[in-house]
């Protein structure tokens, strides 16, 4: 039995370093995966707006709203997974 302890205790030492937290993460990383998002529909309307007035081409503005489209569907799916592990730990008992 005690050779079994230790083959556990030495994979979770193992184990430990992978899980643990990385700098950057957390509310740093959120904020500037926010930020990104912010920036980039920044850009992609003014690629929108120049398309409109005749300062841009056709393809650019396809590639922005195709660019604009998948990081709003990015940001929905997301938003759904935390909500989601929010209800979820609000299932547990206590």
């Amino acid at each position: 039995m005690d050779l079994k302890t230790s083959l556990v205790t030495q994979a979770y030492a193992k184990a430990r370093p992978a899980v643990a937290a990385q700098p950057g993460g957390g509310a740093d990383g959120f904020a500037k995966l926010a930020g990104n998002f912010m920036s980039a529909l920044q850009e992609h309307e003014s690629t929108a707006r120049a398309a409109m007035t005749g300062g841009a081409d056709p393809h650019a503005l396809v590639q922005a709203l195709a660019s604009s489209q998948l990081a709003v569907e990015t940001v929905a799916t997301v938003r759904d997974r935390v909500v989601e592990a929010y209800q979820e730990i609000l299932r547990m008992p206590v």
